[in-house]
């Protein structure tokens, strides 16, 4: 198993060992971009920053790249130690690397669920793995918070290694069960559907963190519970794309019944509610078409209504 971090100024390589055999061809290194891009990240020095998943990355924040030897890269996240919180995860969804090869996440962790802390990033600055946030609850309520994936388990099935980092507490944040059962799983479930018909899923996901108006709340050791979630998906089929974003209030209710439409906005809106420039690695001229493309529009070329 390796793992690759950036911090802005500064790079730094760790590894372990560990290895998934007969996996999907490791990720290749992303090549140069031939058209004007002024917004792309640097990736001078840590080639992951070029993925087309990637966002523009925030000075002063860790990025940290998760791969498993002969996998490839499982997901990336920022990190904000000021802040003690990740600022999104993304990742990619093909054919070949949402395998689940007859795993399950039952059948991979018969005794439970693998929470761990990321070595990646200080333990101290991470939610704890037990007790924070069975002991923290929803403002007002008795409703305490659940572990919320943001890479999902059900994303990564291919094997142990690579379920098990999804598990890091660096992958997880505070959600009340009626949500992250409700309609966080209905959407993960329709991003693996979309990711069925696409060449490449990009997928870039979190909570909101760095608004005072967009926090819900802290836990009992002061980490921060986002008031809003969000998803923001880039679509690539031959060599068409079409991007979507999800905007989600993080409430203490059933919406598992809504119209996903409901929640649609295109990304330049996304851009303009989290702060986050997503698909930043793109050619300017596609990113700036589709990114813009009407709410309305979004919704038809995606199936929903």
């Amino acid at each position: 198993m390796k793992r690759l971090f950036y911090l802005i100024s500064l790079f730094m390589l760790a590894s372990c060992g560990g290895s998934s055999e007969d996996g999907p061809e490791p990720t290749p290194t992303p090549g140069p971009i031939e058209s004007t891009n002024i917004n792309k990240n640097d990736a001078s020095q840590n080639e992951y920053l070029a993925l087309l998943e990637m966002p523009k990355t925030k000075s002063g924040s860790i990025v940290v790249t998760h791969t498993v030897e002969g996998y490839g890269v499982n997901y990336s996240f920022e990190w904000d130690s000021s802040l003690r919180a990740q600022r999104w995860t993304c990742y990619t969804l093909n054919k070949k690397n949402m395998a689940s090869n007859g795993n399950t996440r039952k059948s991979l962790w018969p005794e439970g669920d693998p929470w761990n802390y990321d070595p990646d990033i200080a333990t101290a600055q991470q939610q704890a793995t037990y007790s924070e946030l069975s002991k923290s609850y929803f403002p007002g309520t008795s409703a305490y918070y659940e572990k919320g994936h943001i890479c999902p388990s059900a994303d990564r099935l291919y094997s142990k290694d690579v379920n098990e980092q999804t598990f890091f507490m660096t992958n997880i944040l505070p959600m009340v069960a009626k949500f992250n059962g409700g309609i966080w799983s209905m959407m993960e479930a329709r991003t693996r559907n979309w990711a069925n018909g696409a060449d490449e899923l990009y997928v870039c996901k979190g909570g909101t963190i760095d608004k005072s108006e967009q926090i819900l709340g802290k836990t009992i050791n002061n980490h921060i519970v986002p008031k809003f979630f969000f998803v923001a998906l880039l679509h690539k089929k031959g060599d068409t794309y079409k991007a979507l974003g999800f905007w989600v209030e993080h409430l203490n209710e059933d919406h598992s019944n809504d119209n996903l439409g409901d929640y649609v906005v295109n990304i330049d809106k996304l851009e303009e509610l989290t702060g986050i420039d997503f698909f930043c690695n793109l050619p300017d001229d596609i990113e700036n078409q589709i990114e813009s493309v009407s709410q309305e529009d979004v919704k038809s070329s995606w199936g929903l209504r």
